[in-house]
Protein backbone atom coordinates (compact mmCIF):
# COMPACT_ATOMS: atom_id res chain seq x y z
CA UNK A 1 0.00 0.00 0.00
CA UNK A 2 1.01 3.41 -0.70
CA UNK A 3 1.39 5.93 1.79
CA UNK A 4 -0.76 8.84 1.69
CA UNK A 5 1.02 12.03 1.47
CA UNK A 6 -0.98 14.97 3.53
CA UNK A 7 -1.01 18.32 3.05
CA UNK A 8 -1.74 21.09 5.62
CA UNK A 9 -3.59 24.59 4.79
CA UNK A 10 -2.58 27.06 7.70
CA UNK A 11 -4.01 30.41 7.27
CA UNK A 12 -2.91 32.87 10.06
CA UNK A 13 -3.21 36.82 11.36
CA UNK A 14 -1.73 37.83 14.59
CA UNK A 15 -1.11 34.11 16.08
CA UNK A 16 2.55 34.14 17.65
CA UNK A 17 1.63 32.98 20.80
CA UNK A 18 0.57 29.39 19.10
CA UNK A 19 1.71 29.11 16.11
CA UNK A 20 4.76 27.50 16.76
CA UNK A 21 3.86 24.69 19.02
CA UNK A 22 0.66 24.62 16.14
CA UNK A 23 3.45 23.53 13.69
CA UNK A 24 5.67 21.99 15.40
CA UNK A 25 2.96 19.78 16.59
CA UNK A 26 2.50 18.17 13.18
CA UNK A 27 5.49 18.82 10.98
CA UNK A 28 6.80 15.06 11.82
CA UNK A 29 3.25 13.53 10.31
CA UNK A 30 2.41 15.33 7.49
CA UNK A 31 4.54 15.86 4.02
CA UNK A 32 3.76 20.35 3.53
CA UNK A 33 2.57 22.78 5.51
CA UNK A 34 1.38 25.77 3.24
CA UNK A 35 1.11 28.91 5.39
CA UNK A 36 -0.48 31.71 4.04
CA UNK A 37 -0.28 34.99 6.46
CA UNK A 38 -3.11 37.57 6.19
CA UNK A 39 -1.21 40.53 7.42
CA UNK A 40 -0.05 39.97 10.54
CA UNK A 41 1.70 42.38 12.30
CA UNK A 42 2.90 40.63 15.85
CA UNK A 43 5.63 38.04 15.85
CA UNK A 44 3.79 35.83 14.13
CA UNK A 45 5.37 35.46 10.75
CA UNK A 46 9.01 35.92 12.25
CA UNK A 47 8.32 32.98 14.26
CA UNK A 48 7.20 30.95 11.21
CA UNK A 49 10.23 31.84 9.57
CA UNK A 50 12.27 30.31 12.64
CA UNK A 51 11.11 27.12 12.18
CA UNK A 52 14.10 25.46 9.60
CA UNK A 53 11.93 22.97 8.00
CA UNK A 54 11.48 22.35 4.03
CA UNK A 55 8.02 20.98 4.82
CA UNK A 56 6.56 24.52 5.80
CA UNK A 57 5.96 26.89 2.74
CA UNK A 58 4.94 30.62 4.01
CA UNK A 59 3.29 32.78 1.74
CA UNK A 60 2.12 36.48 2.99
CA UNK A 61 -1.07 37.36 1.17
CA UNK A 62 -2.15 40.85 2.36
CA UNK A 63 -5.27 41.46 4.80
CA UNK A 64 -8.75 40.01 4.15
CA UNK A 65 -12.19 40.74 5.07
CA UNK A 66 -15.10 38.11 6.07
CA UNK A 67 -15.59 37.62 2.29
CA UNK A 68 -11.78 37.41 0.79
CA UNK A 69 -11.25 35.36 3.70
CA UNK A 70 -12.71 32.35 1.82
CA UNK A 71 -11.39 33.50 -1.19
CA UNK A 72 -7.88 32.75 0.06
CA UNK A 73 -9.06 29.16 1.50
CA UNK A 74 -10.14 28.44 -2.11
CA UNK A 75 -6.75 29.83 -3.43
CA UNK A 76 -4.90 27.45 -1.09
CA UNK A 77 -7.01 24.65 -2.51
CA UNK A 78 -5.94 25.83 -6.16
CA UNK A 79 -2.70 26.27 -4.77
CA UNK A 80 -2.39 22.86 -3.70
CA UNK A 81 0.15 20.46 -5.73
CA UNK A 82 -1.21 17.53 -7.61
CA UNK A 83 0.57 14.88 -5.62
CA UNK A 84 -0.70 15.14 -1.92
CA UNK A 85 -3.96 12.83 -1.61
CA UNK A 86 -4.82 13.98 2.26
CA UNK A 87 -5.94 17.35 2.91
CA UNK A 88 -5.07 18.62 6.91
CA UNK A 89 -6.87 21.54 7.64
CA UNK A 90 -5.10 23.38 10.53
CA UNK A 91 -5.35 27.12 12.10
CA UNK A 92 -2.49 28.57 14.02
CA UNK A 93 -4.16 28.24 17.36
CA UNK A 94 -4.87 24.26 16.99
CA UNK A 95 -1.87 21.98 18.47
CA UNK A 96 -2.63 18.45 18.58
CA UNK A 97 -1.01 15.79 20.78
CA UNK A 98 1.39 13.13 19.91
CA UNK A 99 -1.54 10.70 20.18
CA UNK A 100 -4.36 11.79 18.41
CA UNK A 101 -2.13 12.58 15.49
CA UNK A 102 0.02 9.38 14.83
CA UNK A 103 -3.86 8.03 15.29
CA UNK A 104 -4.93 10.21 12.74
CA UNK A 105 -2.46 9.49 10.25
CA UNK A 106 -2.76 5.64 11.04
CA UNK A 107 -6.34 5.95 10.25
CA UNK A 108 -5.87 7.29 6.95
CA UNK A 109 -3.03 4.89 6.42
CA UNK A 110 -5.68 1.79 6.79
CA UNK A 111 -9.39 3.48 5.70
CA UNK A 112 -8.02 4.90 2.16
CA UNK A 113 -11.84 4.63 1.16
CA UNK A 114 -13.01 7.54 3.52
CA UNK A 115 -13.46 10.46 2.32
CA UNK A 116 -13.79 13.23 5.20
CA UNK A 117 -12.69 12.65 8.88
CA UNK A 118 -14.39 14.34 12.32
CA UNK A 119 -12.51 14.64 15.66
CA UNK A 120 -13.03 16.03 18.82
CA UNK A 121 -11.85 19.17 20.23
CA UNK A 122 -10.53 20.63 23.39
CA UNK A 123 -11.32 24.21 23.74
CA UNK A 124 -9.36 25.76 26.23
CA UNK A 125 -10.53 28.02 28.23
CA UNK A 126 -8.43 30.37 30.48
CA UNK A 127 -5.35 28.71 29.96
CA UNK A 128 -4.08 25.12 28.71
CA UNK A 129 -4.83 23.20 31.52
CA UNK A 130 -8.30 24.19 31.19
CA UNK A 131 -11.23 22.96 28.41
CA UNK A 132 -15.43 23.97 27.49
CA UNK A 133 -16.91 21.65 29.49
CA UNK A 134 -18.63 18.48 27.08
CA UNK A 135 -22.10 19.39 27.46
CA UNK A 136 -21.27 22.96 26.24
CA UNK A 137 -20.28 21.28 22.43
CA UNK A 138 -23.45 21.69 19.93
CA UNK A 139 -21.78 21.12 16.69
CA UNK A 140 -23.79 17.56 14.71
CA UNK A 141 -21.38 15.93 12.79
CA UNK A 142 -20.59 12.03 11.64
CA UNK A 143 -23.26 11.13 13.69
CA UNK A 144 -22.10 13.17 16.94
CA UNK A 145 -22.85 15.82 18.83
CA UNK A 146 -20.27 17.69 21.28
CA UNK A 147 -17.05 19.81 20.27
CA UNK A 148 -16.21 18.72 17.05
CA UNK A 149 -14.39 19.65 13.73
CA UNK A 150 -13.87 18.20 10.48
CA UNK A 151 -10.29 18.34 9.96
CA UNK A 152 -9.39 15.71 6.90
CA UNK A 153 -10.40 15.93 3.74
CA UNK A 154 -9.81 12.74 1.28
CA UNK A 155 -8.40 15.36 -1.97
CA UNK A 156 -8.58 12.02 -3.87
CA UNK A 157 -12.20 11.45 -3.76
CA UNK A 158 -14.36 14.28 -3.81
CA UNK A 159 -14.83 16.26 -7.10
CA UNK A 160 -15.20 20.00 -6.84
CA UNK A 161 -13.77 20.55 -3.52
CA UNK A 162 -14.07 24.04 -2.75
CA UNK A 163 -15.30 26.39 0.31
CA UNK A 164 -18.70 28.85 0.44
CA UNK A 165 -20.00 31.41 2.19
CA UNK A 166 -18.17 34.24 4.48
CA UNK A 167 -15.32 33.47 7.48
CA UNK A 168 -17.68 32.42 10.44
CA UNK A 169 -20.30 30.68 8.31
CA UNK A 170 -18.05 29.29 5.79
CA UNK A 171 -17.88 25.43 5.04
CA UNK A 172 -16.05 23.08 2.44
CA UNK A 173 -18.20 21.99 -0.20
CA UNK A 174 -18.01 19.54 -2.96
CA UNK A 175 -19.26 19.91 -6.84
CA UNK A 176 -22.61 19.62 -6.23
CA UNK A 177 -22.62 22.14 -3.39
CA UNK A 178 -23.14 19.85 -0.87
CA UNK A 179 -21.44 20.04 2.51
CA UNK A 180 -18.76 17.50 3.17
CA UNK A 181 -19.60 16.59 6.55
CA UNK A 182 -22.91 15.90 5.23
CA UNK A 183 -21.91 12.90 2.37
CA UNK A 184 -21.87 9.34 3.57
CA UNK A 185 -18.02 8.86 3.57
CA UNK A 186 -17.10 11.22 6.36
CA UNK A 187 -16.10 9.59 9.58
CA UNK A 188 -15.93 9.90 13.06
CA UNK A 189 -12.06 9.51 15.15
CA UNK A 190 -12.10 9.34 18.75
CA UNK A 191 -9.06 11.33 19.20
CA UNK A 192 -8.67 15.25 19.81
CA UNK A 193 -6.66 18.59 19.71
CA UNK A 194 -6.72 21.25 21.86
CA UNK A 195 -7.97 24.72 20.11
CA UNK A 196 -6.93 28.15 21.42
CA UNK A 197 -9.52 30.11 20.17
CA UNK A 198 -11.11 31.48 23.37
CA UNK A 199 -7.62 32.27 24.14
CA UNK A 200 -5.88 35.44 23.58
CA UNK A 201 -3.63 34.23 20.68
CA UNK A 202 -1.39 37.30 19.84
CA UNK A 203 1.01 38.54 22.34
CA UNK A 204 -0.10 41.56 22.00
CA UNK A 205 -3.88 42.60 23.14
CA UNK A 206 -4.70 45.08 20.73
CA UNK A 207 -3.58 43.08 17.42
CA UNK A 208 -5.17 40.68 18.73
CA UNK A 209 -8.20 41.98 18.59
CA UNK A 210 -7.57 43.55 15.34
CA UNK A 211 -8.27 40.54 13.98
CA UNK A 212 -12.06 39.99 12.25
CA UNK A 213 -14.11 37.86 14.65
CA UNK A 214 -11.56 37.65 17.07
CA UNK A 215 -13.05 39.67 19.92
CA UNK A 216 -16.40 37.15 19.63
CA UNK A 217 -14.47 34.47 20.53
CA UNK A 218 -12.65 35.24 24.12
CA UNK A 219 -14.13 33.98 26.65
CA UNK A 220 -13.96 33.65 30.13
CA UNK A 221 -15.67 31.31 31.90
CA UNK A 222 -15.32 27.89 34.13
CA UNK A 223 -13.47 24.86 32.24
CA UNK A 224 -12.85 21.58 33.11
CA UNK A 225 -9.53 20.35 34.32
CA UNK A 226 -7.67 18.57 31.65
CA UNK A 227 -5.91 15.71 32.45
CA UNK A 228 -1.89 16.36 32.34
CA UNK A 229 -1.23 13.21 30.43
CA UNK A 230 -3.17 14.42 27.80
CA UNK A 231 -1.69 17.94 27.41
CA UNK A 232 0.07 18.38 23.72
CA UNK A 233 3.59 17.49 24.40
CA UNK A 234 5.13 20.20 22.22
CA UNK A 235 3.83 22.95 25.29
CA UNK A 236 6.39 21.69 27.53
CA UNK A 237 9.24 21.17 24.98
CA UNK A 238 11.71 23.91 25.17
CA UNK A 239 11.85 26.60 22.01
CA UNK A 240 12.85 30.10 21.04
CA UNK A 241 13.18 32.97 23.19
CA UNK A 242 10.74 34.86 20.18
CA UNK A 243 8.56 32.08 21.48
CA UNK A 244 6.14 32.86 24.18
CA UNK A 245 5.80 30.85 26.94
CA UNK A 246 1.85 29.34 27.02
CA UNK A 247 2.04 26.96 30.57
CA UNK A 248 1.07 29.91 32.83
CA UNK A 249 -1.85 29.29 34.82
CA UNK A 250 -4.71 31.97 34.33
CA UNK A 251 -4.97 34.10 37.02
CA UNK A 252 -7.36 34.40 40.14
CA UNK A 253 -8.83 37.28 38.71
CA UNK A 254 -10.20 35.34 35.62
CA UNK A 255 -11.36 32.26 37.80
CA UNK A 256 -13.15 34.77 40.31
CA UNK A 257 -14.59 35.89 36.97
CA UNK A 258 -15.59 33.13 35.63
CA UNK A 259 -16.78 32.04 38.91
CA UNK A 260 -19.61 35.24 38.91
CA UNK A 261 -20.29 34.46 35.11
CA UNK A 262 -20.93 30.76 36.00
CA UNK A 263 -24.78 30.84 35.99
CA UNK A 264 -25.29 33.24 33.43
CA UNK A 265 -23.41 31.65 31.05
CA UNK A 266 -25.48 28.28 32.18
CA UNK A 267 -28.37 29.53 31.74
CA UNK A 268 -27.63 31.50 28.85
CA UNK A 269 -26.41 28.07 26.83
CA UNK A 270 -29.54 26.25 28.37
CA UNK A 271 -32.35 28.45 27.35
CA UNK A 272 -31.48 29.86 24.40
CA UNK A 273 -31.30 28.54 20.70
CA UNK A 274 -28.13 27.21 19.43
CA UNK A 275 -26.23 30.08 17.14
CA UNK A 276 -24.55 28.79 13.60
CA UNK A 277 -21.36 30.03 12.80
CA UNK A 278 -20.10 33.36 15.01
Amino acid sequence: MINPKIIAHCLVKNEDRFIWYSLKSVLPFVDQVMVYDTGSNDKTVEIIKSIKSSKIKLKEVGSVDVNTFTDIRNRMLKDTPTGFNWLMILDGDEIWPDNSIKSASSFILSHPETESIVVRTNNMVGDIYHRSPDWAGKYHLAGKVGHLNLRFINLKKINGLHLEKPHGQQGYYDGDGKLIQDRPGVKFLDVSYFHATHLQRSSNRSKDLAVIKRANKYKIELGDKIDSKDLPEVFFQKHPKIVPDVTTPASTWYFLSALVLVIPKYLKRLLLPTRHGY
